[in-house]
């Protein structure tokens, strides 16, 4: 099967998978590139009939996390090779992400490397939902990866994740997926599939968050807070709440369902956005005991 296009697309609230997924995407169309004496990034912004003139693929970005990126449906095609990523929320995909998966993306038969990040405690079945997800939306899964990220929750849990270890890991294992395709084509193949990932073919029930004392922690309904002292009403909070749910013209109101991505309080510029609901507090003291030790990417072909 050709290549000749190559699309990351993600959900990304506070960076973490939008740095991984691209940095996938763009090693592969690097590859790609070096077959034809292209650099791997010149044929951006152009279309597809042009691209293939030059043998180098087209590289697309759709990040859909904010709400003015989800009007439109994504339709892919079988000459596309699509880096999916999500982050992992208590071990799945995202509830309130995967509704705009299955409205928004058309796989058409797209090759697909499929992609979670997770803070530094485990990606349980994250993975495994994202690769059925997306073969059920008509995509082609042929890799997948889970790579730990810094947990948004906390500084302290694996801070500066992705680090250049990770990054190097991540290289090579777009240099994988490349040589699979590779292989795969030379051998007439037109489509290759994860069988399972990790051997979990199942996706499993969420995880229940923790307190410091070991018991449940229930801050469902818990939202993000605003100092209002160094609240100066810049409204870059509202502006990258994925689903809209700080008001624009008073942002210390949050009228809409809070996910406690992070996006607000990670792009702040005044430090005013905080958590302070005692049960999420308890769950983020019990991470910070429990999971300093270093979690590895994991990788599967």
């Amino acid at each position: 099967m050709v290549i000749r296009k190559i699309a990351a697309v993600y959900f990304s609230a506070a960076g973490g998978t939008k740095e991984v997924t691209e940095r996938i995407a763009a090693k592969l169309a690097e590859q790609y590139a070096a077959e034809t004496g292209g650099t791997g990034n010149e044929n951006a912004g152009r279309d597809a009939k042009d691209a293939g003139k030059t043998g180098a693929p087209e590289v697309r970005t759709v990040d859909f996390t904010l709400p003015c990126a989800r009007t439109e449906n994504f339709v892919f095609d079988r000459e596309t090779l699509v880096v999916f990523g999500t982050p992992t929320y208590a071990g799945r995909v995202p509830n309130k992400v995967l509704p705009m998966i299955r409205e928004l993306f058309i796989g058409n038969g797209a090759q697909t490397v499929a992609v979670v990040t997770f803070g530094n405690r485990n990606f349980d079945s994250s993975l495994t939902e994202l690769t059925q997800e997306l073969s059920g939306l008509g995509f082609v899964p042929v890799a997948g990866a889970a790579v730990a990220c810094r947990h948004v929750f906390s500084k302290k849990i694996a801070p500066g994740r992705p680090d250049a270890e990770d990054l190097a890991k991540v290289d090579r294992f777009a240099e994988q997926v490349k040589t699979k395709l590779d292989d795969a084509s030379a051998a007439g193949m037109d489509t290759a599939e994860i069988a399972s990932i990790a051997g979990r073919e199942e996706v499993g029930p969420y995880y229940t968050p923790l307190g410091r004392d070991g018991l449940p922690a229930k801050f469902l309904k818990a939202k993000v807070q605003t100092n209002l002292i160094k609240c100066d009403d810049c409204g870059i909070c509202a502006r990258v709440c994925p689903l809209g749910s700080i008001d624009v013209m008073e942002t210390s109101r949050v009228p809409g369902i809070c996910i406690k991505c992070h996006a607000c309080v990670v792009n702040c510029p005044q430090d005013a956005k905080y958590f302070g609901d005692p049960a999420f507090l308890s769950h983020v003291a019990y991470l910070e005991e429990h999971y300093q030790r270093r979690a590895e990417p994991e990788f599967f072909m």
